[in-house]
């Protein structure tokens, strides 16, 4: 058949799943992407792009639904941006998840054969994030997420599936607070107004609760009575705190904090170990599943009380306060100062006083390191989605440690930094894929590789 035509429609039947979640079909061979199609889909599609290659499209009508097809509980699906898998039962989810990982080491890192284990599913695929950034904006005015492929469009959301009751209270009471106090929301066309974004915040473990609300100037007295309604709505709010944000880009953070109600920062726990987290805090935002995968990394470790320990980009220390207990010393490495500051003061507050946390590029310390004569039998990673910089991969070959204990967000470049660890003299002994956020594609996962 000819190439289709941007409003053609086409029928076709779904039979993977794209790594952003899209379904993908084939009419006479032609690829289509469809944003909502899952596999087992018989489709009616309506072409919005066709290229060369490939095309996409909308559903316009679901001719026979996928045996995996449920209904979407939370009634913005489909319109935010946020979650894009409600509509797939949760075994499919992880099944396509634990597919994703093992075709990219297969594909992308040539690493055939070696141990898949099973993904570890969540305990509630609902409510468990700890951390949620909200847009505010005009008019009405609305706090909510952005429209799917729309970002100047914002949804009034009154209640998230994703976050705690808890969360969801603070988020309707900011909302009444605004409308009712007749508060200026920012434009930014004519670059006025006061509110921007609003970060909720929520320790699982302890219990308390954080609202930041980041605004264009620093105008305390109007918002510390917002921040009073809030904990008299949530008594557990520990702490409200207002970031300033007064240049155009449009990011939910503040070149300077005032603290409007209680202390700057809430307290969380994983296992044993306390962690401060402040408003620009770093912190896994499933806790559950962040405990779960720490005791990955930690059996993964196979620590014996005597070894040294390199955290490579270690954010707050979450990694390295728990490993320290099991290890002579860990050296945790981060960009962010920020991050390693809130590390030390952690490390302080929990008595650990075998960690030594740095700042600077992974790839500039670890020469450094090694300079300095530290020799690590263990060396663990959490890079960014962009993975390793290729001198910083080239550095952590160098030091040549026993074990490797690579935790990825990116299965992509996962594949791409574990193929080059394997042609530098490393074997892959396992990946654990973990499920940190369901309802959503993305996926972490934890890799061992010892030197062969």
């Amino acid at each position: 058949m000819a190439k289709p035509k941007r409003g053609d429609l086409l029928e076709l039947v779904v039979d993977d799943l794209a790594f952003g979640g899209e379904g993908v079909g084939r009419a006479d061979g032609y690829v289509v992407f469809v944003r909502g199609g899952l596999p087992g889909d018989r489709l009616r599609v309506r072409v919005t792009e066709a290229r060369g290659r490939f095309g996409r499209g909308v559903i316009d009508t679901v001719l026979s639904p996928s045996p995996d097809r449920v209904e979407a509980p939370c009634p913005y699906f489909g319109s935010c941006g946020g979650c894009r898998l409600q509509h797939l039962a949760y075994p499919a989810q992880l099944a396509f998840k634990e597919k994703q990982v093992r075709d990219c080491l297969t594909r992308l890192g040539g690493l055939t054969p070696f141990e898949l284990r099973p993904i570890v599913a969540a305990p509630a695929p609902y409510g468990y994030r700890n951390k949620m950034e909200f847009t505010i904006a005009g008019p009405g005015p609305v706090i909510g997420l952005h429209q799917a492929e729309r970002y100047d469009v914002v949804l009034d959301i009154e209640r998230c599936l994703l976050q705690s009751d808890t969360m969801n209270a603070l988020l309707d009471e900011l909302r009444r607070q605004v409308r009712e106090r007749a508060l200026s929301v920012w434009d930014p066309q004519s670059e006025r107004g006061l509110l921007r974004f609003a970060a909720v915040r929520e320790g699982q473990r302890t219990g308390e609760a954080m609202v930041n609300v980041v605004a264009s100037a620093p105008d305390v007295d109007t918002l510390v009575p917002v921040a009073e309604a809030l904990r008299a709505r949530v008594p557990a709010t520990t702490s409200v705190v207002l970031n300033v944000n007064d240049k155009k880009a449009s990011v939910a953070v503040g070149s300077e904090e005032h603290l409007l109600l209680g202390r700057d920062h809430i307290t969380e726990k994983l296992g044993s170990v306390g962690f401060r987290v402040s408003a620009a805090s770093f912190f896994q935002t499933n806790t559950a599943q962040a405990e779960r995968l720490f005791a990955i990394v930690a059996e993964a470790c196979e620590l014996g009380g005597d070894d040294t320990v390199l955290d490579l980009y270690s954010g707050t220390g979450a990694i390295s306060l728990l490993l320290a207990g099991r290890a002579r010393h860990v050296y945790g490495i981060e960009l962010a100062p920020a991050a390693v500051a809130d590390a030390v003061r952690n490390a302080q507050a929990n008595g650990i006083a075998n960690c030594t946390f740095l700042t600077g590029e992974v790839r500039h310390v670890l020469p450094a390191l090694a300079r300095d004569g530290v020799r690590p039998s263990v060396v663990v990673a959490d890079p960014p989605r962009a993975g390793f910089h290729p001198k910083a991969l080239s550095a952590l070959a160098a030091l040549a440690p026993a074990r490797i204990v690579y935790v990825s967000c990116n299965p992509s470049t996962l594949a791409r930094d574990v193929g080059d660890l394997v042609r530098q003299g490393y074997r892959l002994d396992w990946v654990q894929p973990v499920d940190m956020f369901p309802q959503t594609p993305h996926i972490e996962a934890v890799a061992r590789l010892t030197r062969a």
